[in-house]
């Protein structure tokens, strides 16, 4: 491998506007990095850009990377966040097109862009550089399990790509809105593409990922919040592993269950019907009580972008009064969402 090609792991230097990069995707719930950076950095993307049969779109503008970087593109954004994390074939045409048009390529993938030759080589050619952001930093500890000064809340789901890491910013923002002092402590690439920092803990060796977690939200004054967003699921059949590290480790004092309203089954796993909310509240308080016996649920966020809001309110108020928990959905707002961080911070 060359030493030549500039690989840049640090976040807070990420080239911006950006263009993002949709792939073949034809699952939205598989452009969530795409989606989450049109929603939370907006301010930052031009355009977007897709393989022919690609049906998902964040309805940016469509740009070739030529055109982006007319626009003002630095960089073209992988937005793609598929099962295992791979860079098909099919795409190095497109990553290629967009370093020869002068873009750097952002990705955040388990493959590396700096691990594809043809992208080497063709970086190195044009002077682009190569950033990959699902970078674990050196030097984890193994976690010590004891407990730490300020305050923390994990965001926990039923299953991915349903809403964590939007619930974990806007619970992050509305703390801010009064008066607390509160970080949003970013667990995934999307995250971190946000954020600007934090560490990818799927890309975590396992015997580190709850240390990775301490270190995620380390010892603050006891006013402060950190708002860490979750990852994958406790009943996931593939990715519970990342989810326990990540609650053992940030030790949160409240957590808000996280689910996709109408989803039955695991995104990918067909087979593998979704636990209900009283079993995820259930497993999340009796594991996470392990390194925190004050663990507690303040409540539900359900996404409802599926419905209208009469639908929405109603579903919502069903779950609530199932439950006893206060029910919202974090982008509709209002006064649900309302009581939900008043729930959270009692």
């Amino acid at each position: 491998m060359s030493n030549a090609v500039p690989v840049l792991r640090e976040p807070d230097a990420l080239p911006q506007p950006y263009l993002l990069f949709l792939g073949d995707t034809t699952e939205p719930g598989y452009a969530k990095t795409a989606f989450g950076l049109r929603d939370w950095a907006g301010e930052r993307c031009v355009g977007e850009y897709a393989c022919a049969g690609a049906s998902v779109s964040t309805g940016l503008p469509a740009m070739t990377p030529a055109q982006a970087r007319l626009a003002g593109a630095r960089a073209m954004v992988i937005g793609v966040a598929n099962p295992g994390g791979r860079i098909p074939g099919a795409w190095l045409p497109l990553l290629i097109e967009a370093l020869q048009a002068g873009l750097d390529l952002v990705g955040g993938m388990h493959a590396r862009l700096s691990g594809i030759e043809s992208l080497r080589n063709v970086a190195l050619a044009h002077g682009r550089r190569l950033i990959d952001v699902r970078e674990p930093p050196p030097g984890l500890p193994v976690a010590s399990g004891r407990k730490r000064s300020g305050k923390r809340l994990l965001t926990v789901g039923t299953d991915c790509a349903l809403g964590k890491k939007y619930t974990a910013l806007a619970l992050a923002r509305a703390f801010r809105s009064r008066g607390l002092d509160a970080d949003f402590r970013a667990s995934g690439q999307t995250g971190i593409l946000i954020a600007g920092e934090g560490i990818p803990m799927d890309a975590v060796v396992a015997d580190f990922a709850a240390g990775a977690a301490e270190l995620l939200s380390p010892d603050a004054e006891p006013g402060h919040w950190d708002v860490i967003e979750g990852q994958g699921s406790l009943s996931h059949p593939a990715y519970a592993g990342v989810s326990l590290a990540l609650l053992h480790g940030s030790q949160p004092d409240v957590v808000v269950v996280c689910h996709a309203h109408g989803r039955e089954h695991v995104l990918g796993h067909p087979h593998y019907r979704l636990p209900t909310l009283e079993d995820t509240i259930d497993l999340a308080l009796r594991l996470g009580s392990r390194t925190n016996p004050a663990i507690r649920c303040a409540g539900v966020s359900l996404n409802t972008a599926g419905l209208d809001e009469a639908e929405a309110q109603r579903a919502m108020g069903e779950i609530a009064a199932r439950l006893g928990l206060h029910v919202a959905d974090p982008m509709r707002g209002g006064e649900p969402f309302a009581r939900l961080v008043d729930a959270c911070l009692a």
